[in-house]
């Protein structure tokens, strides 16, 4: 049957990725916890991942945050729960759209360039200059980006968080007359520590997603320039969709073990 076969090509090259994905995350834990470490590199990367991503975070951050609180607004004003829309938005930038909105922003800023750069030395035989040199590629390309994933995305998931409930307070009390003291008292009232442990274990979780598939499409560049640009997309692609349904099960997961409206 050809949907049969067609499925079972699907599969087998669904788990060759998969175990390329997890040899690749091997070797890049392995390499760190040798201590096989280049901080000069590590450093850079986290000026170009985190500090080159500010603005890109911020933005979409303040927008969805000014975004949501308007429409939150609009439904909840014919109930008479204007009030409500505070914790609501809080509780929705920390728990979804803060961490999922940074991953995709930084998968389609830094996942590009990370294939980008890996592929075309790839392409251009410099790893295979950086083996006949005895440096491993993937210590000398991967842990530095790896290190500075963790360290940054967590921190731009913050970011994102509080521009986007500051934005929303704004929005809320000299936009839309909604009385401050309200909103602050309703947000604080919903919210604490286990909406910004979920928002930081997410972020955490799409960095690692980001940079591995990042870096073995770039690894796994051919073909030229066309290759490249082929891994640069296939990159962008597939972190956003890796981002997109790893989220669904963390949220199941993680609401289990941080509920809400349990306060």
């Amino acid at each position: 049957m050809p949907f049969a076969s067609f499925l079972l090509s699907g599969l087998s090259a669904f788990f060759v990725y998969l175990g390329q994905f997890a040899m690749l995350a091997g070797d890049t834990f392995a390499s760190i916890f040798a201590g096989r470490i280049r901080f000069k590199l590590v450093l850079r990367q986290i000026a170009e991942i985190g500090y080159g991503s500010q603005l890109v975070v911020i933005v979409t951050g303040a927008f969805t945050g000014a975004v949501f609180t308007a429409q939150a607004y609009f439904q909840f004003a014919s109930l008479n729960m204007e009030t409500a829309v505070g914790p609501v938005v809080t509780l929705s930038m920390f728990r979804e759209l803060g961490p999922v909105l940074t991953g995709l922003m930084v998968a389609g800023r830094v996942g590009a360039a990370m294939s980008a750069e890996i592929g075309t030395m790839k392409v251009t035989q410099q790893i295979d200059a950086l083996r006949a040199l005895a440096v491993h590629p993937v210590d000398y390309l991967v842990v530095p980006r790896a290190l500075a994933m963790f360290f940054s995305m967590p921190l731009l998931v913050v970011e994102c968080v509080g521009c986007g409930v500051l934005a929303s307070y704004l929005v809320a009390t000299k936009v839309l007359n909604i009385e401050a003291a309200y909103f602050v008292a309703n947000m604080v009232k919903f919210t604490d520590a286990s909406d910004i442990m979920m928002a930081l274990i997410k972020g955490f979780a799409f960095a690692i997603v980001i940079v591995f598939v990042s870096c073995r499409e770039g690894l796994h560049a051919r073909d030229g320039a066309v290759g490249v640009g082929r891994a640069t997309t296939q990159s962008v692609v597939l972190c956003s969709l890796g981002i997109l349904i790893i989220n669904f099960f963390m949220t199941m997961f993680l609401n289990i073990i941080f509920p809400a409206g349990q306060r």
